[in-house]
């Protein structure tokens, strides 16, 4: 392939996706809904604040995004369709600590998948000048890239959730013992929250402060509580709230119960310890008999193997 064929191929593509863009949004081809035929007379009556209201898809990209965002959310509507997890993926997408919406999170998962057919399509295209051009290999590259990376997103948002989880598990026994320290020294349970706030750095510091801010807003310390509860997600946090607001009702001490609850999850990480390395038991003779058994065989046998004379 000359230069010339490489550039009118880059032109023809554009010039496709270009056409294909102004086609999608000719309302013969894009049949408008309901809502958006009635929009224009609703916009005099806001119902919300737009200080409070969600970002758009295309404003978290920048200009090109708002360029792009009609087409983008009807590809986010069809994958929707597709793979409909909106609430869990909302759940999800709390769980991992992240401020970003189900359509945003979509709109991420889109770009990953562009990203993959990119690669695809450039991968082809450096295959044609070498005479390496193997149809169907392409033609795996430019259906599985994307898909392999409209799905890499997901996988990596369990990954961010397994690690936020192993974070604030961490970080849970040294938090409840400050706050237990704070409640004893005749701060309140907000009071303490706030201490730890300001001490502390860390995921479960993140979510206290959220608690804060919500209770500043003017929800409920208990309401609260069980909000980041919920958007934690983990039973031990589950636990320490309704911990928490049960000592609150009754009047029991409050910083014997957060005591209890940091032993139960240090006892809780010993016995999860304890049970990892009975499952690594099985592995870990490999290396003994296979390396360090040997070694120490013939360490003890070679210096008297030395002294013998086998010549007859």
């Amino acid at each position: 392939m000359s230069a010339n064929e490489f550039a009118g191929l880059l032109c023809g593509l554009g010039l496709g996706s270009g056409l294909f863009l102004f086609l999608t949004r000719i309302p013969r081809f894009r049949r408008s809904t309901f809502a958006d035929r009635i929009a224009p007379q609703l916009r005099a009556g806001r119902m919300h604040s737009a200080l409070l209201s969600s970002r758009d898809v295309g404003g978290s990209f920048g200009p090109l995004g708002r360029i792009l965002a009609p087409f983008v959310q009807d590809l986010i509507r069809r994958s929707s369709g597709i793979s409909p997890m909106g609430e869990q993926l909302k759940r999800r997408i709390a769980k991992a600590g992240l401020e970003l919406s189900v359509s945003e999170f979509r709109a991420q998962q889109l770009m990953w998948a562009g990203i993959g057919l990119g690669l695809a399509i450039f991968f082809t295209i450096v295959s044609v000048p070498n005479q390496n051009f193997n149809p169907m290999l392409s033609l795996v590259l430019v259906i599985g890239l994307p898909i392999c990376g409209f799905l890499l997103r997901d996988w990596w948002l369990g990954e961010t959730i397994s690690r936020r989880a192993q974070k604030i598990l961490g970080q849970f026994p040294n938090v409840a013992e400050l706050m237990a320290l704070s409640v004893a020294a005749g701060e309140s349970t907000l009071g303490a929250l706030e201490r730890v706030r300001r001490s502390t750095d860390g995921e479960l510091s993140e979510e206290f402060g959220r608690v804060l801010a919500d209770v500043r807003s003017g929800r409920g310390l208990g309401e609260a509580l069980r909000s980041m509860a919920k958007r934690v997600d983990q039973d031990i946090m589950t636990r320490f709230v309704d911990a928490m607001l049960v000592a609150t009702d009754r009047g029991t001490p409050l910083a014997q119960v957060m005591r209890d609850q940091a032993q139960d999850v240090r006892d809780a990480a010993k016995r999860e310890l304890m049970e990892t390395a009975g499952k690594k038991e099985l592995s870990m003779l490999f290396p003994v008999v296979f390396g360090i058994l040997p070694l120490t065989v013939i360490f003890a046998v070679f210096p008297g193997i030395t002294l013998f004379d086998f010549s007859f």
